[in-house]
């Protein structure tokens, strides 16, 4: 029974999703909710994500809304390293201000602004060795950024009990079908 789950999955850009009021992300949302819900009735008490745009933001807005409910549910944001919003976009800024000032938890793992790939490689394996649980949105068949936490979580897996959950596109068609039948 996971009692801390890291969420992440694709930014944006890679979903092509370019504004805040795309209709896709209430298909992505809704996708996670189903997916951190089923995982609070079996006791998830903390959510970590490191504050990356895209999936893991949108994943704290759920945790956001799903608080009323399981109200044991908890937020953790710990950035790779200091001000990685430093050349956001205004729009992006706001959203993952308001993420920080709701967090339950926050901080950086490394002291510094970006450095290098590094820091990255840092944060997956502090991300899988601090959790039970990966909920990732990702398709094997889509590459993208995810695929570096998900390699590093299969790694991670073969040496020790670490459950991976993927949401992948023939999910979010489902969702899609499900919210529109």
């Amino acid at each position: 029974m996971p009692t801390v789950a890291t969420v992440t999955g694709y930014k944006p850009f890679e979903l092509g999703i370019f504004k805040h009021d795309d209709p896709a992300i209430k298909y992505i949302k809704k996708a996670l909710s189903k997916a951190l819900s089923q995982l609070a009735e079996e006791g998830l008490e903390w959510v970590i994500i490191s504050g990356q745009l895209g999936v893991e933001l949108w994943a704290a807005e759920v945790v956001f809304d799903l608080i009323p409910v399981y109200p044991e549910l908890k937020l953790g944001v710990i950035t790779p390293f200091l001000n990685q919003e430093e050349n956001w976009k205004e729009g992006n800024k706001e959203l993952y201000e308001s993420v920080l000032m709701q967090a339950d938890f926050v901080d950086s793992l490394s002291k510094q602004p970006y450095v290098g790939p590094w820091q990255f490689r840092n944060k997956n394996k502090f991300f899988v060795q601090k959790s039970d649980c990966a909920l990732i949105l990702y398709d094997v068949e889509k590459e993208g950024s995810p695929k570096f936490f998900y390699k590093t979580s299969k790694m991670y897996q073969q040496s020790h009990p670490y459950e991976i959950r993927t949401i992948d596109f023939y999910d979010l068609q489902s969702v899609v079908e499900d919210e529109n039948f």
